[in-house]
């Protein structure tokens, strides 16, 4: 979904990845909840957490914007390190991470650089 706001673009692209993101990990969420419903639950926060704080910061100003997107960006990386958990313990095989690691490491780099404007 798009907004009219024009300065959002950037935002609501790194928004539209993250969603991508949970989609490709929902999957081996639920695989892991079989398994270990805590790390699964966990998982399941940071992705959540991820698309929540980047639509939260869209609508920030200033430091507080910049602090949302830092914010979205510690969940996403959570939610590799999840991930990877899951991996180690042999609850998903290291295969299936391959989309979801590529879209975490985009909207990392994503964030990353609306975290951290030019000056």
């Amino acid at each position: 979904m798009m907004t009219n706001n024009s300065n959002a673009t950037p935002t609501f692209h790194v928004y539209e990845v993250a969603k991508e993101l949970v989609r490709a990990s929902r999957p081996l969420i639920d695989r892991i909840a079989r398994r270990d419903r805590s790390l699964a639950d966990q998982a399941r926060r940071s992705a959540q957490s991820v698309m929540l704080n980047v639509r939260e910061a869209n609508r920030r100003a200033g430091r507080d914007r910049l602090h949302g997107f830092r914010i979205a960006a510690g969940s996403a990386d959570e939610l590799v390190g999840a991930l990877d958990v899951a991996e180690v313990m042999g609850y998903v095989a290291g295969a299936d991470l391959a989309a979801p690691l590529a879209l975490a490491d985009r909207v990392l780099a994503m964030l990353f650089r609306l975290a951290n404007p030019r000056r």
